[in-house]
């Protein structure tokens, strides 16, 4: 069965956005930027809420602009193929390779989960992903910690008030100090 991912970066003290909806202190490296492509390019879907969507529609055209280095250009194209799940109440349209999704999270994850295919669902979007939490349905966390801390904002970790047991996977520590740290959840064995 496909795994869903949740993966972004945070603030040391536990936050995507900073209170200003300033996030340009996640600026990857070369090397961070690397672990980015690798872990899309493992994806078989990405769901997203509208506002990480809207952001990420700059890597739609990306791949045109001559001036970008390799890394940057392959990260686009890979994008740009990926098969992407956009869940928003007030767009009308999605464009590239993505589609709107009027149904609910739950029954679209078991949808995805049932079709024949390779590659983890990826979940993107504090909301989305707080949801996807709050329902029991997210696999894996893979946390870059940025060295910072923000004060406030958008919090990585939804308030779902339980308790998940988590086993470490792998952790690595970057040149730019940032450490990325990548759970699975521990299920019961039946």
């Amino acid at each position: 069965m496909r795994s869903v991912t949740y993966s972004l970066n945070v603030s040391l003290d536990g936050y995507i956005v900073g209170p200003d909806g300033d996030f340009g202190w996640t600026e990857p490296d070369e090397e961070l930027f690397r672990l980015a492509t690798d872990e899309i390019r493992g994806l078989g879907v990405h769901l997203l809420g509208r506002r990480l969507y809207e952001t990420m529609l700059y890597w739609e055209t990306a791949d045109q602009d001559p001036s970008l280095g390799f890394s940057t250009s392959e990260f686009a194209e890979i994008w740009k193929q990926l098969p992407k799940v956009v869940f928003s109440t007030t767009l009308s349209a999605v464009r590239g390779n993505a589609r709107l999704v009027s149904g609910g999270l739950a029954e679209e994850i078991r949808r995805l989960r049932a079709e024949p295919g390779e590659g983890d669902i990826a979940i993107g979007g504090a909301a989305l992903a707080g949801e996807a939490a709050a329902l029991d349905l997210i696999d894996e966390y893979r946390v870059r910690v940025h060295p910072v801390l923000v004060g406030g904002g958008v919090p990585y970790f939804p308030r779902h008030e339980r308790r998940v047991d988590l086993d470490l996977v792998e952790s690595r520590t970057f040149a730019s100090k940032v450490v990325y740290l990548r759970y699975r959840v521990t299920r019961p064995t039946a």
